[in-house]
C-alpha cells in the first residue's frame, strides 16, 4: 500500500504488488543468462556433445516464459483517487484493466468476508474489491484511512461538483 500523494485536487492510494524486479531489469537478466548458457554450452556443442546445447536451448525457453508469466503481472494492483466527492477505482490484472467510479456519499466501505479479508467497495449498484495486494493485517487500517478521506471530503464544501 502507497499513499501517493494528498494534492489539492484529492488523494491516491496505489495497492500494487511488491515486485523484486522491474520488466526491464528481468529482460537484462534475462539476456544476461542467455549470454551465460551458450558460453557454457556452445565448447561442449564444438566437442561433439551436441545434446548440451539443445538443452541449454529448452531451458532457456523454459525460464523465459516464466519470467514472461511473472513480467506480465508485474504492473498489477488497484489506484484508487479521490477528486472531490468522486472516488476512481482503476484494477490491473495483466492485460485486463477496468475503471470504475462511486460518489462518496454513496459509498459503502466493509470487509468482503472477514478480519483481514479483501476490502469492498460498493454503491449505486456497483461494488468491487480492492487490496488484494496489502497484506490481511494491514487491510481494516486501509479501509479506516479509506473512510476518513471519504469523510473528509463530504465535509469539506469546496469538494462540491456542481450539478
Amino acid at each position: 500500500m502507497h499513499d501517493v500523494g494528498t494534492g489539492a485536487p484529492g488523494r491516491q492510494w496505489a495497492l500494487r504488488r511488491s515486485c523484486s524486479m522491474s520488466p526491464p531489469q528481468m529482460v537484462a537478466v534475462y539476456l544476461s543468462l542467455c549470454l551465460l548458457s551458450v558460453v557454457i554450452a556452445l565448447p561442449f556443442a564444438l566437442n561433439g556433445a551436441g545434446v548440451v546445447l539443445a538443452y541449454a536451448g529448452i531451458e532457456l525457453v523454459a525460464v523465459g516464459l516464466a519470467m514472461l508469466a511473472y513480467a506480465r503481472h508485474a504492473a498489477d494492483g488497484d489506484l484508487l483517487t479521490l477528486s472531490g466527492r468522486c472516488l476512481q477505482v482503476a484494477q490491473t490484472c495483466g492485460p485486463h484493466a477496468s475503471l470504475i467510479e462511486f460518489r462518496a456519499e454513496w459509498l459503502s466501505i466493509e470487509p468482503a468476508a472477514g478480519e483481514g479479508s479483501l476490502i469492498e467497495l460498493s454503491g449505486q449498484g456497483r461494488r468491487v474489491r480492492v487490496g488484494r495486494f496489502v497484506r490481511p493485517q494491514q487491510r481494516a487500517r486501509f479501509a479506516q484511512e479509506l473512510r476518513h478521506a471519504l469523510r473528509s471530503a463530504l465535509a469539506c464544501p469546496s469538494s462540491a461538483h456542481p450539478v
